[in-house]
């Protein structure tokens, strides 16, 4: 039992004595010595979430953020899983070659377009062969010629066509040659036939062609 239980129950709300009630000596000094070492209490404060300086921050915390609809979803998620993303262009070929269009290959059979040079290479090996078309399309080029003509004969290796004739068309096709040829077509009967080649030379800074 504390010394507060023994007092009596007029003193125990501990309020002083009034003048009327009748205490014991006794009872009087414990009295004094409870009220002396009687310590107010403190009110309990109550714990209040602080508000962060950043509002959006702390209203993401607490689930007020309403969720991203579908339309500003990023741009690289595709909405339906279905849909695939195209692929990338292909770039463009440089130098691309052609073959030369019926309406100029018709105008040069019947000299409405002029044949501007002409190069044969009959008798010539491929070594020279080679050499000798490359100068002259280099030439004819510089020299800002359009249509040129180049023989490369036939050929009678056992009912099969010639070696030059099979080895021009391919050289046309390396990156060396397709600087300068834009486009290549058979020629016409009087110009040679199978046996000789409408060519058109590129121009000097034409990537499109």
């Amino acid at each position: 039992m504390t010394p507060r239980d023994k007092l009596p129950k007029k003193l125990q709300d501990g309020s002083p004595p009034r003048d009327g009630d009748r205490l014991r000596l006794e009872d009087r000094i414990l009295w004094e010595t409870v009220a002396r070492t009687a310590r107010p209490m403190k009110p309990q404060r109550r714990n209040r979430p602080e508000m962060p300086d950043d509002f959006d921050l702390w209203e993401a915390e607490i689930g007020a953020r309403p969720p991203v609809p579908p339309s500003k979803a990023p741009k690289n998620t595709p909405a339906d899983p279905s849909v695939r993303p195209k692929p990338p262009a292909k770039p463009r070929e440089p130098y691309p070659l052609h073959p030369l269009d019926r309406t100029t290959h018709r105008k040069i059979a019947k000299g409405r377009l002029d044949i501007e040079a002409r190069i044969d290479l009959h008798g010539l090996t491929q070594h020279e062969a080679h050499n000798l078309l490359y100068g002259f399309l280099l030439d004819a080029r510089s020299r800002g010629l359009r249509h040129v003509l180049v023989i490369t004969g036939k050929g009678s290796s056992s009912g099969g066509e010639g070696i030059l004739r099979q080895a021009v068309p391919h050289w046309f096709s390396t990156p060396a040659f397709r600087i300068l040829v834009s486009a290549y077509e058979d020629a016409a009967r009087k110009h040679g036939g199978h046996g000789a080649l409408y060519v058109r030379v590129r121009r000097m800074g034409d990537l499109g062609e």
